[in-house]
């Protein structure tokens, strides 16, 4: 099932996706609420009902009206938090290579995770920048799941459970703003609170069933055999494939909620595939080639994320109409 949220005129509702159209999960069942944030409070009797709903339109069973004028929204709108984890290590391992580091060793030890803003969670379409972060502007390729039950001092080995569905995510992050303020060893913060892009639909565990592969070795959870990719303006940019996860997100479930609520509504991001910024893919290019010339997302920029079962999120990079820079206050 591919749960969305839209708009129509000024309200918010939560349908679901059938064959290329979009239904209202409210009007087919009064008992489901029409936003997401209630509908993941209502935890697995709700995805059961709205389960109903899906299997009927597909079936014709029902006189479902397709939704004709709407405007698609991030399908979690409103997380009750948004963290992000640093699963690949490919990614770590191409990125500290680049800087001419070695591997770190705590990244085969426990999974990490930091808080991002859950105030700035963006859908398909245009993506506005202040002109701050075009200093090195850059897209992040990412999955995420979102949570439908409540737990505390989660164990791995249920952590799937507390899963409603996967997304694709793009960690939009101002490389400029990022490194500066991370010299403080605290962080990031600037580089990373004004877009986190997640979409196009949230798709229930059920439809990745086909592609479930085993864990890496000595780990625990679910994981799937989903191509990424990201193309810029035509051309593609990064491949990864999600099996690749050394932590599973069952992993990082647990470390989120021990000792802590995790909640309905909370939003968690794999961290970046292997090859999957701009920051990590120009690190190595200048490592090979010392002639090799840096790329950063531009205004106008359109940047569309492809992840098998997951669909396509697209989006186009806007310039605000704005001069202010952060930046140029520093003392």
């Amino acid at each position: 099932m591919k749960l969305v949220s839209y708009k129509t005129e000024d309200r918010e509702h939560l349908g679901v996706f059938v064959n290329g159209h979009i239904y209202n999960l409210n009007s087919c069942d009064k008992l489901i609420p029409d936003n997401m944030n209630e509908f993941l409070w209502g935890g697995p009797e709700l995805m059961e009902r709205a389960m109903r709903v899906n299997n009927d339109i597909r079936k014709g069973k029902t006189e479902a009206k397709e939704e004709l004028f709407f405007e698609l929204m991030a399908p979690v709108p409103h997380p009750a938090s948004c963290r992000d984890g640093y699963a690949f290590r490919q990614h770590v391992a191409a990125a500290r290579r680049n800087r001419r580091l070695d591997m770190i060793p705590e990244f085969d030890q426990y999974p990490i995770f930091y808080f991002t803003n859950h105030n700035a969670i963006q859908g398909p379409g245009e993506i506005e920048c202040m002109p701050d972060h075009f200093q090195k502007l850059d897209f992040e390729l990412e999955v995420a799941v979102v949570l439908n039950k409540k737990g505390r001092n989660i164990t791995a080995a249920e952590a799937d459970s507390f899963i409603a569905g996967y997304m694709i995510m793009n960690d939009m992050s101002a490389r400029t703003l990022q490194m500066e303020e991370m010299l403080l060893n605290l962080g990031p913060a600037k580089g990373k609170d004004f877009s986190t892009v997640i979409g196009p639909w949230l798709v229930t565990p059920d439809e990745l069933e086909q592609y479930k592969v085993p864990a890496k070795p000595g780990h625990t959870g679910n994981n799937y055999n989903l191509e990424m990719k990201c193309v810029v303006n035509g051309k593609q940019v990064s491949a990864g494939n999600m099996a690749d996860m050394d932590w599973t997100f069952a992993e990082i479930i647990e470390r989120a909620a021990y000792g802590c609520d995790v909640l309905p509504g909370d939003v968690i991001g794999s961290g970046t595939v292997g090859t999957g910024c701009f920051l990590e893919l120009n690190g190595t290019g200048l490592l090979n080639n010392a002639d090799c010339e840096p790329q950063w997302l531009q205004p106008n920029d359109l940047v569309e994320m492809e992840i098998t079962g997951l669909g396509m999120l697209g989006n186009i990079i806007k310039k605000a109409n704005s001069d202010f820079s952060i930046l140029k206050l520093k003392k």
